[in-house]
């Protein structure tokens, strides 16, 4: 790319894996991953056709209260987008996946549900869609996903909680969106879940052909599935977004005896989250899969708030389950993983210690500088503090005694 990177990243997981240039000295260790600052319109044109194999992406949605990293009314929100998923469409190979992680909005002073995401889906993936009849190009939509999170704040407020006559929205559309036909590269043998204990003796005792209400036969063919070792996964994720339980993190696997030194370790790689998951789960009745989103103790949280970076955190921040998911399911190690709306760069992390490329692409600067914390140690981490704050100390020192100077200089 003719732009600069912001940083680039060493390939590896472990340890400080920042680089400021991608033409550091470091042979047998090659770049894994860039990001870079600037307008995705403008740096998608500087890369090459069919380079990137996903582009996983949670966009500002088309929102009518403005948020502070910015977004676009739902009238005005389609026609900026498509800028961008045009060019995705070129650097997309062919046989590569564009999804989208997109909420709902309302229409303006009313009670009535905006339809603009799923005409954005139109758009891109219809024949009558202007990707189609602009360019003569379009995306297959191969498959919609869903992930609930019913810790979602009930708004509009107006509808919800004063006059009580609609109901908090609690999920998010995942458009994943294909260029060719999606044959090839995905797999949801990558992405199997445990089997249930019923599942598991359901496989061990077999069972009895009958016929269904719903008048599908379930015959013996049900007893001796091929795959043994996991279920194929449903469209549908349910999202656990509640502050209680992230927020007690260490002390819940303080009480299943986890030892410190694997604690210490799963918050340098910012795993803190699926420890608990693997961890807790086997106490907890619920077998869906929980995803948490306010993670309040990730490396990154961590490290803003000692760089007193705090207004820097991104506030919509992904859960690091979706990208990882697709990343599993459609891609290979070695492929190419791009977010052009990067914010805090979740999905370059995952990419990093999944083995894949990575390339982020982010407009506010600010949130490029705090992302860098994703790919440091949090020794590294603590010791930039300490010098940032030694640095601080120096110059209020400085300043004071100019001051004193000064003073002195006026009483004379």
């Amino acid at each position: 790319m003719a732009s600069e990177p912001a940083f680039v990243t060493a390939a590896g997981i472990e340890g400080d894996l920042v680089r400021e240039d991608d033409s550091y000295p470091e042979p047998n260790r090659p770049v894994q991953g860039a990001s870079y600052c600037g307008d995705s319109r403008n740096l998608l044109e500087e890369l090459d056709d069919e380079s990137i194999d996903l582009v996983v992406t949670s966009p500002p949605f088309g929102l009518r209260n403005k948020k502070q990293y910015g977004n676009e009314d739902p009238e005005d929100y389609n026609e900026w987008f498509l800028q961008f998923a045009r060019e995705v469409y070129r650097v997309l190979d062919d046989e590569g996946s564009f999804v989208i992680d997109i909420g709902g909005g309302w229409e303006k002073g009313k009670p009535i549900r905006s339809l603009y995401h799923f005409k954005l889906l139109l758009e891109l993936a219809d024949e009558e869609g202007k990707m189609a009849t602009k360019w003569d190009k379009k995306f297959n939509l191969a498959q919609e996903f869903y992930w609930y999170n019913p810790a979602k704040l009930p708004t509009p407020a107006q509808w919800v909680t004063i006059d009580r006559i609609r109901l908090k929205d609690a999920v998010n559309h995942v458009w994943w969106f294909t260029k060719g036909e999606g044959r090839e590269k995905p797999d949801n043998r990558n992405v199997l879940k445990p089997y249930s204990d019923s599942q598991k003796h359901l496989m061990e005792n077999g069972y009895k052909s009958r016929l269904r209400p719903s008048e599908h036969d379930i015959s013996d063919k049900f007893d001796s599935p091929k795959q043994k070792d996991g279920a194929i996964r449903p469209n549908f994720w349910k999202v656990l977004y509640e502050a209680g339980h992230s927020q007690d993190l260490y002390h819940l696997l303080e009480t299943v005896d986890i030892p410190p030194e694997l604690m210490e370790v799963a918050l340098e790689n910012d795993l803190v989250e699926e420890l608990a998951d693997v961890a807790i789960n086997p106490y907890l009745e619920d077998e869906v899969r929980e995803v948490a989103n306010t993670r309040s103790q990730t490396k990154y949280i961590k490290a803003c708030k000692l760089h007193d970076r705090e207004d820097d955190i991104h506030p919509a921040r992904f859960p690091r389950e979706l990208p990882e998911f697709f990343i599993d399911f459609v891609t290979e190690p070695g492929d190419v993983v791009l977010d052009i709306f990067a914010g805090s760069n979740t999905v370059g992390q995952v990419a990093q210690q999944m083995g894949r490329k990575w390339l982020a692409f982010e407009f506010e600067e600010n949130y490029v500088e705090t992302s860098r914390f994703r790919f440091r140690s949090w020794d590294t981490i603590e010791q930039e503090a300490v010098e940032v704050d030694e640095e601080q100390q120096q110059l209020d020192e400085t300043v004071s005694e100019s001051q004193d100077e000064a003073a002195e200089t006026t009483l004379k």
